[in-house]
């Protein structure tokens, strides 16, 4: 709980604050670099800084926090604490990263807004600082002790035992230890960073959804590549796809991500809808995975989006998992279906022609718009916003709005 002398100085400069965030993100990230460029090489991802998404998302994510402080202060936004919390945990975060962090933030917030940041001031926005991070680490350190690791000790080599095209642009990669220990358990839903090295000697970092079964002793992720042009947004994933065959060896890191069934996939009556598009489906299939081998016989409506049925990565997979539950049912769209598909299932995603039970839970993976509006449509149709779970490949620009 922020103090109350604090209280009243964030709640008065929290507007100044607000309207300059974006220009002190994007300051901050400059001046961090400049002193750390290895952060920027072999941490941050590269297209991520160029395309300004990391910026939005941690301007977003602290004018957030502020503003519950002020406006809610019996309350803490844990569900946006836990999403970066799980992301940094997949990447290594330390707490003395927050130090580091500190130092470069508060020099950008003091050369942005001058002589407006008086000691009151500074102090002030200090205290949200710190009892954000502080939140942050206290997660991330029990996230590494559920491992039984120490904090920041997540990398392992991983050996590509197999590799199958999905789709002209997709392609799943089947992973197994290269020491020949078993494979870590995971939670369906969850993702692993993947680190390779580029021909510039940058080791960069993504996250991938883990598609297979958590009983499988080889882990799967189904990789899109991503066409960035000459710059670094899908360098990743190009060099996946150009140069990674069976054989070769992957730095990857121990599950992570919040996007798991909790107490709805453990109550067999809970109904269900998982929606996706493009290759958001891959924490889908997982899901769909756990709730068949566990015999859920709730509703569970699966929605699909797509470019068109070749697009649609691991297609018949989705159907059959769905089909494999005892009251599941998938309703897929595309935009360039062919002849012979039904209108009504034709562009994009609309569920004002399904119906959703009552006590639905809902699950959202795909581009920022298309979650948006599915979200849009669930709580039209009744669905509580607390029962709508979501998980964001990237930096999460939909933090301020939760």
């Amino acid at each position: 709980m922020l103090s109350e002398p604090s209280t009243a100085t964030v709640r008065a400069t929290l507007p100044a604050v607000g309207a300059a965030i974006g220009e002190i993100a994007d300051l901050f990230y400059q001046k961090l670099f400049a002193a750390h460029p290895e952060l920027l090489r072999d941490l941050f991802n590269r297209g991520n800084q160029a395309a300004a998404t990391q910026q939005r998302a941690l301007a977003g994510s602290v004018a957030a926090f502020a503003t519950m402080l002020v406006e809610h202060p019996d309350k803490r936004p844990d569900v946006m604490l836990s999403r970066i919390a799980h992301k940094h945990a997949s990447l290594g975060v330390t707490a003395a990263q927050y130090e580091v962090v500190h130092t470069h933030l508060f020099a950008a917030i003091a050369q942005v807004l001058g002589d407006a940041v008086t000691p009151e001031v500074a102090a002030a926005w200090d205290e949200v600082y710190w009892l954000m991070a502080n939140a942050l680490i206290a997660v991330e350190d029990r996230l590494y002790a559920e491992r039984g690791v120490a904090a920041g000790d997540v990398w392992r080599a991983w050996e590509v035992a197999e590799r199958t095209e999905e789709t002209a642009d997709v392609t799943t990669f089947r992973l197994r230890p290269a020491d020949g220990t078993p494979a870590p358990a995971f939670r369906p839903g969850q993702y692993v960073s993947v680190q390779v090295e580029l021909p510039d000697g940058a080791h960069q970092i993504r996250q991938y959804s883990l598609s297979g079964a958590p009983d499988s002793p080889l882990r799967s992720i189904t990789v899109k590549r991503v066409h960035g042009g000459d710059g670094p947004d899908g360098e990743v994933s190009a060099h996946l796809h150009a140069h990674v065959r069976p054989g070769d060896r992957l730095r990857v890191s121990l599950p992570y991500g919040d996007l798991t069934l909790g107490s709805a996939g453990t109550d067999t009556a809970t109904p269900l809808l998982l929606a996706s598009a493009g290759i958001g489906c891959t924490p889908m299939l997982s899901l769909l995975e756990h709730l068949a081998a566990t015999g859920h016989h709730a509703p569970v409506t699966v929605v699909h989006g797509d470019r068109s049925p070749a697009d649609h990565a691991l297609r018949l997979d989705h159907a059959r998992l769905t089909g494999d539950l005892k009251n599941g049912s998938a309703h897929f769209w595309y935009e360039h279906p062919g002849a012979g598909y039904p209108a009504g299932r034709t562009g994009l995603v609309d569920l004002n022609g399904l119906t959703v039970a009552p006590g639905t839970h809902a699950y959202l993976c795909g581009p920022l718009p298309f979650m948006r509006a599915v979200r849009t449509q669930l709580l039209a149709k009744g669905v509580p916003a607390a029962d709508i779970h979501y998980e964001v490949f990237g930096p999460d620009l939909w933090l301020a709005q939760d």
